[in-house]
């Protein structure tokens, strides 16, 4: 017997696997990410996600409705205040502050996770040899002119983007801000992403002097090969941090040349799915069902085919700090994955 879709969902699940696809078509190229030296696809198409399957109107009494987006503070609110189904949101700390009611969230937000997907970074402070700092706090206390790069610094990112409340929540427990380096002397450089060229350029000309921000893989041996050095977060500075829901990791100097020891700093993996603590129990079900379906199209940032244990498994690449959503917990314990 032939089987096909109903002729809507034919159309609708066409779309989606046209716009997945538009990825891997002539409007996509490869370049070379910094550092890495590894191939990076690019592409003109945006990637920015707002995702919505309606239910038409006649048939909504028995259908289910789900809308999903892809970022970061602003999509975890959009989920509280069930305007999204689903937030991909990057890293785990960010829906961890949420949960918790702590950062740029003045209350608990009623969150679950469906699913951690594997993504290894730490937070990285560095700056050049030459300023002779050694410590975060020793840049108030000398009132340092930096040529700091770092993320986004337009006043929408600085508010909703987790890598800026980062690196700000890190300065503003040290005693200083973005503001203040100005008021010194000194000059910042955005870039829109940690593995811009214009950061590769600058750290090699000279042009900067210091880098806080994320994505460490893709800047950081670069940053070593010319004369940086990483701060320590730690101390007051650290407990500031893990008591808001950070996670305490390490620079780690197996993972870097040149690097003499390990340096404290705090978490920036994973790649948490999160749905409100409220979604019914087999539509959360049904999403890790989908999941595991499409395991070996998920694109995944370690290099490896998807394994589905790792979703749950609670690892440095899977860092999860607040509660699996029931319908996703009895998936994976039900499949065997979760131990």
């Amino acid at each position: 017997m032939r089987h096909r879709y109903s002729a809507e969902i034919q159309r609708a699940k066409g779309i989606l696997e046209l716009a997945a696809a538009l990825y891997d078509s002539s409007l996509s190229f490869k370049t070379t990410r910094a550092a890495e030296q590894i191939l990076q696809t690019e592409s003109r198409v945006g990637h920015v996600i707002k995702l919505s399957l309606a239910a038409p109107p006649s048939k909504r009494e028995n259908s289910i409705s789900l809308s999903f987006a892809a970022d970061g503070f602003r999509e975890l609110k959009a989920v509280a205040q069930r305007r999204v189904s689903l937030a991909w949101i990057n890293p785990s700390v960010a829906a961890t502050l949420a949960f918790k009611g702590k950062g740029p969230f003045p209350r608990p937000l009623p969150l679950r996770v469906i699913a951690v997907f594997p993504s290894y970074d730490v937070m990285g402070f560095a700056v050049h040899e030459s300023t002779g700092i050694t410590s975060l706090a020793q840049i108030k206390e000398g009132r340092v002119p930096l040529h700091l790069s770092t993320g986004q610094t337009a006043r929408r990112a600085l508010a909703s983007h987790p890598t800026m409340f980062t690196v700000q929540a890190a300065m503003k427990a040290a005693g200083f801000n973005l503001a203040d380096i100005r008021k010194w002397g000194g000059k910042i450089q955005s870039v829109s992403r940690p593995s811009h060229p214009d950061r590769r350029l600058a750290i090699e000309n000279g042009a900067i002097n210091a880098v806080f921000d994320e994505g460490i893989k893709s800047w950081g041996q670069t940053a070593l090969d010319h004369g940086f050095r990483y701060l320590p977060v730690d101390g007051k500075i650290m407990q500031r941090l893990v008591a808001i829901g950070y996670r305490a990791s390490v620079v780690p100097k197996a993972r870097f040349r040149g690097m003499p020891e390990d340096v404290q700093t705090v978490d920036f993996s994973g790649w948490p799915m999160v749905v409100h603590a409220d979604m019914p129990e087999a539509v959360a079900y049904a999403l890790c069902e989908a999941i595991e379906a499409r395991r070996d199209l998920i694109p995944t940032d370690n290099y490896r085919p998807l394994d589905v244990a790792q979703l749950c498994a609670n690892d440095e690449e899977t860092p999860c700090d607040m509660p699996f959503h029931p319908g996703a917990e009895r998936f994976y314990r039900e499949r065997g994955y979760l131990r």
